[in-house]
């Protein structure tokens, strides 16, 4: 059904007079003093709080702009108070909105901001006069909005910055966590081969020392002086891992570190306790990087180390270290009366001894695989590969 115009014409006409009444006291003598220092107050004072309360104060702003167009008129002692320079307390309220709050009220608020400017220009100003002012602070709010753009993308990288940051020291002290565990559990490796092969040693040669040392007082002195030159050569190596672990700068004087090369110097001592063993190295293993080197004598080491400790008397090894391309293959293997006598020995060497488990996790390191039980043909047979490449 249409409406009647003379019923829209009413409407109007009601509407205006209602805004001709609500400013009459501020027409035709301008605006009251103590209004318009209030509406400053209202304008400005809010500005305070804007970083704690950004909503609050852009929105008490605001309402004391409304004020503003309903109570100030073109005559303030001879000044025109229907525009000050408090007006500004609005573009920067809209700034603060958009830098501190998000875009959805800031687009909100330039909508009230929007509708208090086209109610300004049209009751307040009268066109054509106010399509430059009007022109002047869209410019101005435009900028305001620009600016808390801008602001906000600073403040929202820096923020993520400063989280990343934070989560980089978690990481980093995480990584030294691990760092600190994984140095422990080599320093342990190192200690238990050092020490074990050391201790294994001394007790075999003491026990031998003991019973011939009457009847056989050359094989006594020999057997002594196979438990001072290993005693003597354990004492070295736990220094240099002491002399690292006191050390703060990682330059203390440290004797060198045996690889591949030592593999023979191995053997001779064995063979001087009485377990003979056959030794073969195939290949080039000179050149070999130090770790791999370490990796591998350590466990030939600990491998013979086991046949002196449980395959008995008149056992004998055999060591095999060949090098292949870009991996090292070991074969270490063992026969003697003890593996045989004690196969629940066997079982729960290759389960869960410690040295067992030393070897496998330095094959790990360096992403070889290790192997170890009883041999087919009777005996213990350690074997592991270890590559080159990747080390």
């Amino acid at each position: 059904m249409k409406a009647h115009p003379i019923a829209g014409d009413s409407v109007i006409a009601a509407v205006l007079g209602a805004l001709e009444s609500i400013s009459a006291f501020a027409m035709p003598g301008g605006v009251n003093p103590v209004v318009f220092w209030l509406v400053g107050l209202g304008l400005l004072g809010p500005l305070v709080i804007r970083r704690r309360y950004p909503l609050l104060s852009a929105y008490l702003v605001l309402g004391a702009g409304f004020v503003q167009l309903l109570t100030h008129g073109p005559n303030l002692g001879g000044i025109d108070a229907r525009m000050r320079g408090a007006d500004i307390a609005l573009g920067i309220s809209l700034y603060t909105v958009v830098a501190y709050v998000s875009r959805r009220q800031g687009a909100l608020y330039v909508l009230w901001l929007a509708v208090g400017t086209t109610a300004w220009a049209v009751w307040r100003q009268g066109f054509p006069g106010a399509v430059t002012p009007t022109v002047v602070i869209v410019v101005i709010f435009g900028f305001c909005w620009s600016l808390g753009e801008f602001s906000g993308a600073r403040r929202a990288y820096h923020a993520e910055v400063e989280r990343r940051l934070a989560l980089l020291e978690t990481e980093r002290d995480q990584q030294a966590r691990i760092a600190v565990g994984q140095e422990r559990a080599r320093i342990a490796r190192e200690l238990h081969d050092v020490v074990a092969h050391a201790v294994s040693v001394i007790v075999v040669q003491a026990d031998g020392a003991a019973y011939a040392v009457r009847s056989q007082p050359d094989v006594a002195e020999r057997a002594i002086n196979t438990i001072s030159a290993t005693g003597r050569e354990a004492l070295t190596e736990l220094r240099r891992l002491l002399g690292v672990l006191r050390s703060d700068d990682g330059e203390s004087d440290r004797a060198p570190q045996p690889g591949a090369q030592s593999i023979s110097d191995l053997a001779e001592r064995v063979r001087a306790i009485g377990v003979p063993v056959r030794l073969d190295l195939t290949g080039e293993l000179d050149d070999l990087p130090a770790g791999v080197g370490l990796g591998i004598y350590r466990i030939v080491q600990e491998a013979l180390t086991n046949t002196i400790k449980h395959a008995g008397p008149g056992a004998t090894a055999a060591v095999h270290v060949q090098r292949i391309g870009d991996r090292v293959e070991l074969d270490i293997t063992d026969r003697g009366p003890g593996t045989d006598r004690h196969p629940r020995l066997a079982a729960l060497s290759s389960v869960g001894g410690n040295g067992l488990i030393g070897m496998r996790e330095r094959a790990n390191v360096f992403g070889g695989t290790l192997q170890a039980g009883p041999h087919t043909e009777g005996g213990w047979r350690v074997r592991a590969v270890l590559p080159v490449s990747t080390a």
